[in-house]
């Protein structure tokens, strides 16, 4: 499933955390290989992240981004450059909420986010691998402050697309009305930001899809759900981003002690989603289809 269809509807099929750990990586190969994955998102400071490189280096379908870690993980620049970002250890402090408001209102700040930014495109950019897109962890790309920064440097590093966190509310809550505070609160915040974001990445003609899915979802993009967005896709380019992998003791650190992930990493080897996708004749693309670095 990952040749493009003639179709007003086409799908990116990514998958987050890419070098995070051998499990992930496993994963996401898997579900490459053999499901609709499309796309992986890079973790450069990740624990696997040389086997990752290794991995998308043989496996030259795969198309791989940057997942920029600014929250709950480790710097790429040493911890004396981005004190104000990282403890004595060089580890991001794990208070997503309260970092970025720290990211926006203290003075200096944002000198150490643009030079720990470079540092992970700079790391990036040296495992030799097409930039096909850059993301966020915990979509922290999406901060005003570090999208200012990104937007600068996109000439610089070859930045051509951006995941941009538009998710259909309502499609959502029909597939699942669990958490439908948390659902809402998610949506009116990043409405929010996408609204302040659209001109700033038309100014400087950054590529994103159309919507996606996987929001609201993280962690539970298991095969009812993504049945159920496939038959209510919008037209357009739509991504559906996931946290699909093998589960092991450097996953399980970092993620939500809830997440599904062998459950998500079912769902996109799942004959019954390749069926659907055929059935509803949704063209599979990627992020380098979507900047031109491949033939859509």
């Amino acid at each position: 499933m990952r040749h493009t269809l003639p179709s007003e509807r086409r799908l990116i099929v990514s998958a987050d955390d890419f070098g995070l750990s051998p499990g992930v990586n496993a994963g996401i190969l898997t579900a490459h290989r053999d499901g609709i994955l499309s796309d992986a998102s890079l973790m450069v400071s990740g624990a696997a992240f040389a086997e990752a490189v290794e991995l998308a280096r043989a496996t030259p379908r795969l198309s791989v981004g940057l997942h920029l870690v600014l929250v709950q993980g480790r710097a790429a620049a040493p911890p004396q450059a981005v004190p104000g970002l990282v403890d004595r250890d060089g580890m991001f402090r794990n208070q997503p909420v309260l970092n970025g408001f720290r990211y926006f209102f203290t003075p200096g700040m944002r000198a150490q986010l643009a030079c720990e930014i470079r540092a992970q495109l700079d790391r990036y950019l040296r495992t030799g691998l097409p930039l096909s897109h850059v993301d966020g962890h915990l979509n922290i790309h999406m901060h005003p402050t570090v999208l200012a920064i990104l937007l600068e440097l996109a000439p610089q590093y070859g930045i051509r697309a951006l995941r941009l966190p538009r998710e259909p509310l309502g499609i959502s809550l029909r597939l699942d009305g669990r958490q439908r505070v948390r659902k809402v609160m998610e949506a009116v915040t990043f409405r929010c930001l996408v609204r302040w974001a659209l001109p700033r990445l038309a100014t400087h003609s950054i590529r994103y899809p159309d919507q996606m899915f996987g929001l609201h979802q993280s962690g539970h993009v298991t095969e009812p759900y993504l049945l159920g967005v496939v038959a209510a896709l919008p037209p357009g380019v739509t991504e559906i981003y996931s946290h699909a992998s093998n589960v092991d003791a450097e996953a399980a650190r970092w993620r939500p002690a809830d997440y599904e992930s062998e459950a998500e990493l079912a769902a996109l080897v799942s004959p019954r989603v390749r069926d659907a996708l055929v059935a509803a004749q949704v063209g599979c693309i990627s992020y380098r289809a979507l900047v031109g670095l491949d033939s859509v």
